[in-house]
């Protein structure tokens, strides 16, 4: 008689699938995309450069990146129903709330959401990627009674987003460090809403179903919600000189310091250097720097203390809020940005699919009899 398996809380340390797409590589802090080491990209390729990697496996060529930007930037405009419905949300409703809908909804209103065709299939990621920043953008201007703004083609990705939201087009440097933003988020191996997305095409239901279970995966403070919670945090502590009596209080009651530690890295995020480089230079500009100073002091007593290196999320809430970003839409550019990851996790499932099904170990009562109603 074989024993029964031991179940791994959180799967962790077990291996869902394989994929060409990035690898994590915890225990030495790297992080590569299809064969490119984050740093080798981080600063010398665009955004749009690496949506082209992730869904044909290479960068582009000039043709080719002239074609997918054209591509994105002519798949922007979303249908009337959708845009209906963003007015109609209640101006309080989170922005993550207001996507997961929206992005639903276009599966509605996408005649073709049901061709399971692999062309269909890969028509419907780019415009998944081009219309998540619009509806976005659309769900931010529309809360504050603010006009929507058309799509301005000319513009990449990243600087359109920045025109949708603030009404006028990005200085080059903003440009820049939004795009670096969404190069550093684009993908990250097996991580929770990746898993969402796959274990939903898995099913053969339908693109927008699988980037709705992803977004909704996203929301979560333990996942894509961390970076909100680290601006809150600093503006919690006010100022530099309250950070150690901040963090000791924390650690006393073991409460979780946001932006710190990481479920797969054991040594330093390769993405926080460049995002702090970022933060940096913002908070310099701005004339706010104790945003960085209070992040560097957690950093470091953490570190000391606890031997726990900052993530991602730790600087990527100070340059949103230097690009004068709102809080709650810090989460809702991470989903941006990782869209081009999940579709193209997603167009990887299809392609050598297998329904994901894990087995659960029964842990409750055996034997039970029923008593009758009346004896009960």
């Amino acid at each position: 008689m074989t024993s029964p398996a031991t179940p791994t809380k959180g799967l962790e340390g077990i291996v869902a699938a394989s994929t060409r797409l990035s690898d994590v590589q915890g225990d030495v802090g790297k992080l590569i995309y299809c064969g490119y080491d984050i740093n080798e990209l981080a600063g010398k390729v665009t955004f749009e450069e690496v949506i082209y990697l992730l869904h044909h496996g290479h960068l582009p060529n000039k043709k080719e990146l002239h074609e997918i930007k054209e591509r994105l930037a002519s798949s922007r405009e979303l249908p009337t129903g959708v845009v209906k419905i963003i007015k109609t949300l209640p101006k309080d409703t989170p922005p993550m709330n207001a996507i997961r809908t929206a992005i639903s909804a276009l599966g509605c209103f996408d005649p073709s959401s049901e061709d399971n065709s692999m062309d269909e299939q890969r028509n419907k990621a780019i415009r998944l990627i081009a219309q998540i920043p619009i509806v976005t953008a659309y769900f931010h201007r529309a809360r504050q009674g603010k006009s929507l703004l058309d799509p301005d083609p000319s513009l990449g990705e990243a600087a359109n987003f920045l025109y949708l939201i603030d009404g006028e087009k990005p200085s080059a440097e903003k440009e820049k460090t939004l795009d670096l933003c969404y190069v550093l988020h684009a993908d990250h191996g097996m991580n929770a809403s990746t898993f969402s997305a796959r274990v939903t095409i898995a099913t053969l239901s339908d693109m927008y179903s699988a980037i709705t279970s992803a977004i909704g995966t996203l929301k979560g403070p333990l996942h894509g919600g961390a970076n909100e919670g680290v601006i809150k945090m600093l503006q919690e502590i006010g100022s530099l000189d309250k950070v150690d009596a901040y963090v000791e209080e924390c650690l006393e009651q073991k409460k979780k310091i946001m932006g710190i530690g990481h479920r797969v890295y054991k040594t330093l995020d390769p993405r926080a250097p460049h995002l702090k480089r970022m933060a940096q230079i913002l908070s310099a500009k701005i004339g706010e720097p104790k945003w960085i100073q209070m992040s560097d002091r957690i950093a470091e007593i953490m570190l000391k203390q606890k031997g726990l290196h900052a993530n991602v999320d730790f600087y990527s809430a100070t340059v949103y809020y230097s690009l004068g970003i709102p809080i709650d839409l810090f989460t809702p550019i991470f989903a941006i940005s990782r869209t081009a990851g999940w579709t193209a996790h997603v167009l990887e499932q299809l392609m050598d699919n297998r329904l994901i099904r894990p087995q659960s170990l029964y842990t409750g009562p055996v034997d039970l009899k029923v008593v009758p109603l009346e004896k009960r």
